[in-house]
């Protein structure tokens, strides 16, 4: 097999999670563009059958299920209706819904506030690399397994209350090194991608109305800028294919360099 044959990902089905826009919208677009075939989830589904529509003719096949995945019982029976019936085996497992839910500082957040986070970021990880990763065990083919944390997994942002998901995904990644110890020798890999400023369409928004914020997280990047999110796919799929079947437990930060200083 060639260096070019590892990255091609014909005939693997990928369950991306929050990829109607954003961040996993870019994986979507990435996966199908080596061959995958993608599910994409989302809250909406106008926002789903858009993203189809502009995506469909890059790759194999899309397709899209409406859930709010921060509600762990809506998450859980969706989780369990896919791996189940409704599509059966993933190849791959991308957790990457998330965000910041609050804005509060921690001595104004409340219990409602600090529990929706983490239901958001962290139980919705955790159910579907339960739900999943059995399926893989069961199968034994292995798998991949790839959680979305964050750059604010290892720093904190400054001007921006809502620690809530700085916790969040700190625990995801040390809940994805275990899981890839747990799971290694089922040959299924766990890595975690931490991401930095993205600009995408929820941050551009944010920027028009929080531009001081965005502009204090640029001009402390070494690289002066923020990502863009295309750049994000040549990671994903690395990660989601042979090329990368010696890796797991890692931590992957794409950050434009700014947790260097």
């Amino acid at each position: 097999m060639s260096v070019l044959d590892q990255f091609r990902l014909r005939g693997k089905c990928a369950l991306i999670t929050g990829s109607s826009r954003g961040l996993g919208k870019e994986m979507a677009k990435a996966l199908l563009e080596a061959g995958a075939d993608v599910i994409i989830t989302g809250r909406n589904q106008t926002t789903i059958d858009k993203t189809i529509a502009e995506l469909q003719e890059i790759g194999p096949k899309i397709d899209g299920v409406v859930a709010d995945l921060g509600n762990p019982e809506e998450c859980q029976e969706t989780f369990k209706e896919l791996a189940e019936g409704r599509i059966g085996n993933f190849d791959i497992l991308i957790n990457n819904v998330g965000g910041r839910t609050s804005p509060d500082q921690t001595e104004d957040l409340t219990l409602e506030q600090w529990q929706a986070a983490i239901d958001l970021n962290l139980t919705h990880c955790f159910l579907g690399t339960k739900i999943f990763g059995k399926k893989m065990i069961e199968r034994g083919e292995g798998g991949r397994i790839i959680n979305i944390a964050s750059m604010n997994a290892y720093v904190s942002n400054r001007g921006i209350g809502g620690r809530s998901y700085e916790t969040s995904k700190a625990a995801m990644v040390q809940f994805t090194r275990a899981t890839a110890a747990d799971w290694a020798p089922y040959g299924i890999t766990a890595n975690a991608i931490c991401p930095g400023l993205f600009m995408t369409d929820a941050n551009v928004e944010w920027n028009k109305t929080k531009p001081e914020v965005i502009e204090q997280m640029t001009s402390s990047t070494p690289m002066g800028r923020a990502g863009n999110p295309p750049e994000l796919g040549g990671l994903i799929v690395y990660l989601a294919s042979d090329a990368s079947s010696y890796m797991t437990g890692a931590s992957l930060v794409i950050d434009g360099g700014y947790t260097l200083w």
